[in-house]
Order: C-alpha cells, then structure tokens, then sequence
C-alpha cells in the first residue's frame, strides 16, 4: 500500500530534522533580505495594493482559525489573480514553510509589506493572538481603503466636468474661432475689443500651443526636482498647513489616521512608542510626520500623548483632548478611535459640502467663457448690420 503524501506542516518539520542549522529560525530576524539571484522570485519590486491587503488580511484572519498558517497562505495565494501579489503570498508562503515567522517572511519581501502591517504581526505571534490581530488589522485597512474609494468616487465627476469644459473650451479657441476670424478679416473693419482679445487668446493656442505645453512641463518638472530639497519641502508642506481650507483638510485627515492606527496598535499590544514611529513614516506632510517623531521622542523622555500632542501644535484640539480623557480613563484606545471617527465624519460632511458647491461653479465659469467666445463673435455681426443699415 502506497504511503501517503506528507502534508505541508510534516515536510517542515522533517526539513528542520534533517537540517538542524535551521532550527532558530523561529526567532525574530531582522536582518535585510539578501539579493534574489537571477530567475528568482523578484523580492522587494513587487507591491500588494491596498484593497488586495485587506483582502488578503481578512482571509487569512478566517483560515488560521480551521488551517495551518502554511496552508492558509497557500490557498489564500493561488485564488489571487493579481500576478504580484500572488508571486508574494508564494514567496512568503515558502519562507514560512522553511521555518521563519510570519513577520519575518514577510521582511524577506523587502518593501512589499508595510512596516507598520508587519510590526502589528510580530506582535500577533509574540502575544499568541494572530487571528486577532489579522481581525483588527483588516477593519485598519478595510476602513482606510472605504476612505479613500469614497474620496475617489466623489471626485470622479467634477473632474469629468472640469476635463469636459476644458475641451470644449480649447475646441472653441483652436477650431472655431479661426474660421471665423478669415471672414472678418476679409472685410476691413476694425473689430470690437472683445473680438480682438479673443482672437489674440485663439492665435496664442494654435501658434504656440507646442510651446506653452512644452514650459509647463519643464516648470512641473523644476517643481518636483525642487521639492525633493528638505528645507523647500518643509517650506512647502508649512505653506499647506497655513492654507484656510486646504491646511485644515490636511491636518485633520493626518490627525484622524494617526488617532485609528494608534488605537488599533495600542488595542493589538503594541508600544505607544512604536507605534507612533511606524506611523510617522506614512505621513506625507514633513511639518506633521516631525512633529509625530518629537512626540515619541517626548514620550520616550517620560511625557504624556497628550502633552506631547499639545506641545506639537498642528493637531486639532479634539484629539488633544480626547487624548487626554482617554489617558486619564485608563482607555486611550476607544478614546482616540473616537476621535478619528469624529475627524472622519467632519472631513465627509466638508467634502460633501464643498464638492457640491463645486459642481455649479465649473458649471457657471464654463458656461461665462463660452458666453464670452459666443459673444466676441457675434459682436463684429451686429456691427456690421448697423453698418448696413444706416
């Protein structure tokens, strides 16, 4: 009678048997991933997004509950259909099965899994709570992936509507208006000072529409080579925050993914410290991803959160002080997931307002610049049927 094939978990541990030099391979290894030789899977090139993340999350915190964490990456990584992500989840997956933890299998995959994912799952396996964790990390990202579709879904159809009036526009100046301009011209009159400043605009286009377009990308290019200057940078980014509307958009979307991530983190078992760490190095804003670094180094020093947050300046009062409640409480974790749903659901309701007001205003100003071009046509017409009829 045939013996049976050994399962996955069975060839690890003969693996490990026969090869004793790997049997500290459980331990945390931090070390960086070594260069892939040539025809090896591509570490650290491919990346997950952020919707298969959380997808991905979210089934392997229900299959480590009934499988094996080996099996469950396996099946996990042949039903994605994305090509990365599956080259990854089978990389990670083999990685696993020589020995090594899942945290650090996935540093072996160079940047393809954020540190702040990977932070959260070694301390999953060091507290003996992964599919806990896996649970909380999937509503992380779950929320912060329904956060950005909303955004982008509500921006789809005023930027359909600024791209069609831009069009329109330009088929006007560079079409129709030049055509028009040859009849006038053929009858010597001297032409209205709308008309003439239109025909100049529609002359500036068709001529130098190769050059215009060829300066603002050069200036676009100066301003991206320039802004990879710390000191501009962190100019630039200030410049933001002091904006009326724009700053306060930016504070508080920031301040409400810093409150989330640290609540999930602290509710996980991880250090405040870490955590606050880890997530200054998803902050864009220079200004705010160094006042989240001097908060952990204050708290490092002995401080509160919430002092360090009110000495730091650019965090929106709520959060100060739910900070502070939640310290004084004893449940910093619900407080501060409060707070980021009070940050989130401000940013909703001003983007919903704002965006609504944004419709009918691309709508009039497109709707007074084709006027106008209507106009300096029409104006040299009228002219001459006075003309005639005098």
């Amino acid at each position: 009678m045939a013996r049976p094939e050994p399962s996955v978990a069975e060839r690890a541990v003969r693996l490990r048997r026969d090869n004793p030099a790997r049997a500290n391979l459980h331990r945390r290894d931090p070390a960086p991933p070594p260069k892939a030789p040539a025809g090896h899977l591509r570490f650290g090139r491919d990346r997950i997004s952020g919707g298969t993340l959380a997808l991905v999350t979210r089934q392997l915190a229900t299959l480590v509950r009934v499988m094996t964490l080996e099996e469950s990456l396996r099946t996990i990584a042949l039903q994605i259909e994305r090509p990365a992500a599956r080259r990854l989840l089978l990389a990670t997956h083999a990685r696993v099965v020589e020995g090594y933890r899942l945290s650090d299998a996935m540093t072996r995959q160079g940047t393809a899994f954020p540190p702040l994912y990977r932070a959260m799952i070694a301390a999953g396996e060091s507290s003996g709570a992964l599919p806990e964790i896996l649970d909380r990390l999937a509503d992380l990202l779950e929320h912060e992936q329904g956060v950005r579709s909303k955004l982008l879904t509500t921006l789809i159809y005023p930027a359909a509507l600024s791209v069609t009036a831009i069009a329109v526009i330009i088929a006007l100046m560079t079409f129709v208006v030049p055509r028009v301009v040859d009849q006038f011209s053929s009858m010597g009159q001297t032409l209205p000072a709308l008309t003439r400043v239109v025909i100049f605009v529609s002359n500036l286009m068709t001529q130098w529409g190769w050059l215009i377009l060829i300066v603002l990308a050069l200036c676009s290019w100066i301003a991206v080579r320039a802004l990879r200057n710390p000191a501009l940078r962190r100019k630039f980014d200030g410049a933001l925050l002091r904006l009326p509307l724009i700053g306060r958009l930016i504070r508080d979307l920031n301040a409400a993914r810093l409150a989330r991530t640290l609540s999930t983190m602290i509710a996980s078992g991880l250090p405040l410290i870490d955590g606050l760490v880890l997530t200054a190095r998803t902050i864009n804003n220079t200004v705010l991803r160094e006042a989240v670094e001097t908060m952990a180094s204050a708290i490092r020093e002995g401080g509160s959160l919430s002092a360090a947050m009110r000495r730091a300046g650019v965090f929106p009062p709520v959060v100060v002080n739910m900070t502070a409640s939640g310290e004084s409480s004893g449940k910093l974790d619900t407080m501060l997931g409060s707070a980021a749903g009070y940050l989130e659901r401000e940013f909703n309701t001003f983007t919903s307002v704002a965006l609504s007001l944004l419709e009918p205003a691309i709508i009039i100003v497109m709707g007074a610049l084709v006027a106008t071009i209507v106009l300096a046509i029409l104006l040299p017409i009228l002219q001459i049927n006075t003309l005639s009829l005098r």
